[in-house]
């Protein structure tokens, strides 16, 4: 699933090509794309008719187009989905769900979505940690790329889990934008193994521990993001690079690229976790 940097390299996108300009109409080619629009796909395309878009933005994984008025355009892309910028005239995706035309002429914004896990729908704004976002969004903590991260306050929080600290990093009531490859990537950079109790950190190992996430994902946003496969790409159709410079993440039994110790891959959470057991030792104990 994409994380902070793959859609903030999406959100730079909409930036560019789709930001003040006027809708012109709105199509829904399958209904699942806007199942959280609960009104339906006529209201939906109503809704966006005539309306000019505002500047992208993005809280952790999810982003919205704000539309004059109070409302806003929120999309978050699951495992598959893919905003597109695409000419009128260009042929449809196989797995195009949306289509947004201008009254320009010019490029369409395409939703495309293999899987259909993701999702867009037109909504109202609300007030949340500091600034205004998307009403279904409110419960999702700040990410560590926003002016009103507090990181005194995350230290705080974190402390207070009494988790295992990549549970905490994946907890997107606590801080949002962290999936399974950048908290695998972050915990290398501090020498933290992810069960790890959130109450034995230190208030130094957790400063150091976020900057750690900010500097990988910083990383991957200068390469275009994260790509394992076609399905994730920018709003061009293009690939990220930033998996040539892993770590940790999907490099079980290769060399860790700090002390030579082969990397170990263990489940998490249906998922996979990846560590260095050397750099990155378990803990022998609770509160070790």
């Amino acid at each position: 699933m994409p994380e902070l940097p793959e859609v903030e390299v999406v959100r730079r996108g909409l930036e560019r090509w789709v930001s003040g300009r006027v809708v012109a109409r709105a199509e829904v080619l399958h209904p699942r794309a806007i199942r959280r629009h609960v009104p339906g796909a006529e209201e939906f395309a109503a809704r966006l008719k005539g309306r000019t878009i505002g500047s992208a933005e993005r809280r952790g994984k999810y982003l919205w187009l704000p539309l004059d008025g109070s409302d806003a355009i929120l999309a978050h892309l699951g495992m598959s989905g893919q905003l597109l910028v695409v000419e009128p005239d260009a042929a449809p995706e196989k797995h195009l769900r949306v289509r947004i035309a201008f009254t320009d002429g010019g490029p369409d914004l395409r939703f495309v979505d293999q899987r259909t896990f993701g999702h867009v729908l037109v909504t109202s704004m609300a007030h949340s940690a500091g600034r205004s976002v998307p009403e279904p969004i409110v419960h999702i903590a700040a990410d560590p790329f926003e002016e009103h991260f507090d990181d005194d306050a995350f230290a705080r929080r974190l402390r207070a889990r009494q988790t295992e600290i990549k549970r905490a990093l994946l907890d997107q009531s606590l801080i949002s934008g962290v999936g399974n490859i950048y908290a695998d990537e972050a915990l290398w950079r501090a020498r933290l193994h992810g069960s790890r109790p959130t109450g034995a950190l230190t208030r130094p190992k957790i400063a150091e521990l976020l900057g750690a996430a900010r500097e990988v994902m910083s990383a991957a946003l200068a390469e275009g993001g994260t790509s394992f496969d076609s399905l994730y790409v920018n709003v061009n159709g293009e690939s990220g690079y930033f998996d040539r410079s892993l770590a940790v993440y999907g490099r079980r039994d290769e060399p860790c690229s700090r002390c030579g110790t082969p990397i170990v891959r263990e489940s998490f959470m249906n998922r996979s976790s990846y560590s260095c057991p050397r750099c990155q030792p378990r803990p022998r104990r609770a509160g070790a």
